[in-house]
């Protein structure tokens, strides 16, 4: 009876140590594909395993849902390269597990699974220019060779670029004095960008930057995170993040039945308007490179100071009838004090034209380490869809503001300007925003 019990132990143990061995080797599994997705250059379909060391690839109409050992997810949308360098999830001793991640280029949505919220110091994102690390988290990452953005739907990230103190070939989240963390809670519509060479990720706001606006999700991927989770970040309240409402047990059921592609969007042309920061401010690198612009067709409109504002060649101007609203989608923004800069946040912000009269008007307070001002300008605008007004000390302004605009589809109207403001004999607030007509 002894023996009998011994040997069944024995073939328990052997078959448990194959199964976490198997474990430590598969990384997950694909539970929805849609267009062109390949795993080490092969076409694949739900049901198929990932293994640590695979190469995921996505199409133009491409996108594919990675459910992993541990209930995480990771997503690919299309024209997206990545890899799996590691996923050793080691239930009983987490110090063991290891996660490793590398976006080359695309659009990627990553879903903490419980694993790797028991060992968020041995998970690491890499892309191009920047390493992502993670405080239990879902986040999405766009990125190409020069710049990385990154948004979080839940928990928080940590994110440093490649330099002093951080390497591609490292683990686990670098925390140097360069690394910043975003969490949910913290910014509306806040995403990190790390461009290359740049060490200290830049805090920016506008929906316009973020990975969801540059290649959209499917439908069901949405940001439909279940109420309640969204914004917990405590180890005493884990957060219990689900992808609704897909489910996920009956993906895994019907692995084998065909998908149906969901129609993807054509390509659209260039943007109509390009817009940023021309050259570097406050240890951030610059986002605009003028030659190149220039060289793709676009025409510099407006210069101030440190940010640019360029209008497309085939971007086309009819004055629309009437008025619009705008609404802000993108910003950015300094304060220099005695030569010293510091990067500003542009909240609350009207941008509002009657067409009819050709006059505008625009307000926003800007906020920045211990400072909140109101700045706010009007004036005319042109029949080629400029608009600016000259003084900051005319009656109802505080800044000059120099824009254009440009003609969307389905009569939308985009518009952007840059701002200079001088606060006092010492201070002097500049920036550039980007609005769409609401």
């Amino acid at each position: 009876m002894f023996k009998q019990t011994h040997v069944r132990n024995l073939c328990a143990l052997a078959l448990w140590g194959l199964a976490a061995s198997a474990w430590a080797d598969e990384a997950g599994k694909v539970v929805l594909s849609v267009g062109e997705v390949r795993v080490q250059g092969q076409a694949v379909k739900a049901g198929h395993s990932v293994q640590a060391g695979d190469r995921l690839s996505t199409g133009a109409d491409g996108y594919v849902y990675i459910k992993t050992v541990d209930n995480g997810f990771l997503i690919l949308r299309p024209n997206s390269d990545a890899s799996i360098i590691a996923y050793q999830a080691d239930s009983h001793t987490p110090a063991n597990s290891r996660f490793k991640f590398e976006l080359r280029e695309g659009v990627a949505r990553s879903i903490s699974g419980q694993a790797v919220k028991n060992a968020r110091q041995n998970f690491r994102f890499n892309t191009p220019v920047a390493a992502i690390g993670v405080r239990g988290t879902d986040f999405t990452v766009f990125t190409d060779a020069q710049t990385t953005r990154i948004a979080v739907l839940s928990g928080g990230v940590v994110v440093s670029g490649f330099g002093q103190g951080c390497a591609p070939e490292g683990g686990g989240p670098c925390e140097t004095p360069y690394s910043r963390e975003l969490f949910a809670n913290q910014q509306r519509d806040g995403v990190l960008q790390v461009s290359r060479g740049q060490l200290a990720p830049e805090l920016l706001r506008g929906k316009a930057l973020s990975p969801d606006a540059t290649t959209p999700p499917l439908p069901d991927e949405s940001g439909k995170i279940k109420a309640g989770s969204r914004h917990n970040t405590s180890d005493a309240n884990p957060d219990t993040t689900s992808l609704a409402p897909l489910k996920l047990a009956e993906l895994d059921k019907a692995s084998s039945l065909m998908v149906t592609p969901t129609p993807v969007a054509t390509p659209q042309g260039p943007a109509a308007i390009a817009w940023g920061r021309w050259q570097g401010v406050a240890e951030q690198g610059a986002n605009l490179n003028l030659a190149d612009l220039m060289s793709k067709d676009y025409r510099v409109s407006v210069l101030t100071g440190d940010y640019a504002l360029l209008r497309h060649q085939s971007a086309t101007w009819q004055v629309p009838y009437g008025g619009a609203e705008f609404g802000l989608q993108g910003s950015m923004a300094q304060v220099q004090r005695d030569g010293v800069s510091q990067l500003a946040n542009v909240e609350n912000a009207r941008l509002w034209v009657d067409f009819e009269r050709s006059r505008f008007g625009t307000r926003f307070d800007l906020t920045a380490a211990n400072l909140r001002v109101g700045l706010q300008a009007q004036g005319n605008v042109g029949s080629d869809g400029t608009f600016s007004n000259p003084s900051q000390y005319l009656d109802g302004n505080n800044m000059v503001v120099q824009g254009v605009m440009a003609n969307g589809a389905l009569g939308k109207v985009f518009a952007g300007y840059t701002f200079q403001s001088r606060l006092d004999a010492n201070t002097v607030a500049s920036g550039v925003t980007l609005w769409g007509s609401k």
